[in-house]
């Protein structure tokens, strides 16, 4: 098998949420999907101070020739993909660049201090404005309003898997998702994770995905 090639390499991911999101199995989703095109992957992870709730990072690293350093450096990400709207802006804002693929979750899930009124969280419509002054092609989608329609909010990440595969800034497809359930979930979770993933792939425009 070819494997495919690469817009720039390393190519670097970032797929970035908050603990309990379920953002660390998207990205060994990921990289077990591009590990079997024949890429070698690299994934770091960086965890906030609470394991649920707390900020928590994965770096993919993709190349065809060498194996990276786990931790891509600042402002270096091809593509950013966030489970949660204001972790998307801080990674953004850390590791993104002026040709970054933007992709988040627009459902905010509100900080301890938040819901104690000590702290304000921005309204999801200002920070989209912001981000789409730099990134023009950056998209919000709701991710969890999908995922609870099929009975579950941790799906958000497969949903947002789906969405990644529709905007093709990534080579993998519905096939390579399915063959990855296949070894990573047990059968009875599998056909839910499927229609999650394209469900993400309709939200970004596209009809469902071959099957």
């Amino acid at each position: 098998m070819q494997t495919p090639s690469l817009k720039k390499d390393p190519f670097n991911i970032i797929i970035t949420g908050v603990g309990g999101q379920g953002n660390v199995l998207a990205a060994r989703l990921l990289g077990d999907m591009l590990a079997r095109k024949g890429f070698r992957i690299t994934i770091g992870e960086t965890f906030g101070a609470s394991q649920r709730g707390g900020s928590v990072m994965s770096h993919l690293r993709v190349s065809g020739r060498s194996v990276a350093s786990p931790q891509i450096p600042k402002g270096r990400a091809d593509v950013i993909v966030s489970l949660e709207p204001a972790e998307a802006l801080r990674v953004l804002a850390g590791y993104g660049k002026p040709d970054s693929v933007f992709l988040t979750n627009s459902h905010p899930i509100y900080p301890v201090g938040v819901i104690k009124g000590e702290l304000e969280y921005p309204p999801v419509d200002e920070m989209e404005a912001a981000v789409a002054r730099i990134l023009p092609a950056a998209r919000f989608i709701d991710a969890t309003a999908r995922a609870l329609a099929l009975g579950n909010p941790i799906l958000a990440n497969i949903v947002m898997l789906g969405a990644l595969g529709g905007l093709a800034a990534v080579p993998f497809d519905r096939e390579d998702f399915q063959e990855a359930l296949a070894r990573r979930m047990a059968p009875g979770q599998v056909a839910v994770n499927l229609r999650a993933f394209d469900e993400g792939f309709a939200l970004v425009g596209n009809p469902a995905p071959p099957r």
